[in-house]
C-alpha cells in the first residue's frame, strides 16, 4: 500500500440552521479512519434500526437530549447535555430528540482497520412513528 501524507485539518464548528426537515447534519473533518460531524436534530431522529460495520461511533450532547434504542425499540440510554454513548461497530441502534429543546449531538467514528466500512440497515428505511416524534426517512 502506498504511504500517504497526512495534513492537520483545522476547522470551526457553527451551529447548522434548520431547513425543516427536522435533521440538519455539519461535518467537522475526516481522515481514513476517523470522522467527525454535528447534527442539529428538531424533529425526530434516525431513519431506522441499523449498525455501522468497521465504524465505532461516539455520540456526545452539545444541547438537548437524545433516546438511543437497541433491537425491538428497546430504550438502551438517554443521554442530556455534556453526556454521550459509545455505539460499538455492528451494534443495530437508532436514536430520536428526547424532550421540547432541539437536539445538538456530535458523532465521531473510528473505522476498523482490515474491516468494512458500511451502513448496515436491519429495518427499511420508512417513515415510522416513535412516541410523539416523526421519524422520517432522509
Amino acid at each position: 500500500m502506498p504511504e500517504t501524507k497526512t495534513v492537520p485539518q483545522v476547522f470551526k464548528y457553527e451551529t447548522p440552521q434548520s431547513d425543516g426537515t427536522g435533521k440538519v447534519h455539519s461535518f467537522l473533518c475526516r481522515s481514513d479512519i476517523l470522522s467527525a460531524g454535528v447534527q442539529l436534530v428538531t424533529d425526530g431522529g434516525e431513519t431506522n434500526l441499523h449498525a455501522h460495520g468497521g465504524n465505532d461511533g461516539f455520540w456526545f450532547v452539545l444541547s438537548g437530549s437524545a433516546r438511543f434504542y437497541g433491537e425491538g425499540d428497546q430504550v438502551i440510554a438517554e443521554v442530556g447535555r455534556h453526556q454521550g454513548i459509545l455505539i460499538p461497530r455492528g451494534f443495530p441502534y437508532w436514536f430520536e430528540k428526547a424532550g421540547d429543546e432541539p437536539l445538538e449531538i456530535m458523532r465521531v467514528g473510528a473505522t476498523a482497520q482490515n474491516e468494512k466500512s458500511e451502513r448496515i440497515n436491519c429495518t427499511p428505511l420508512l417513515e415510522r412513528q416513535v412516541g410523539r416524534h416523526p421519524v422520517s426517512a432522509s
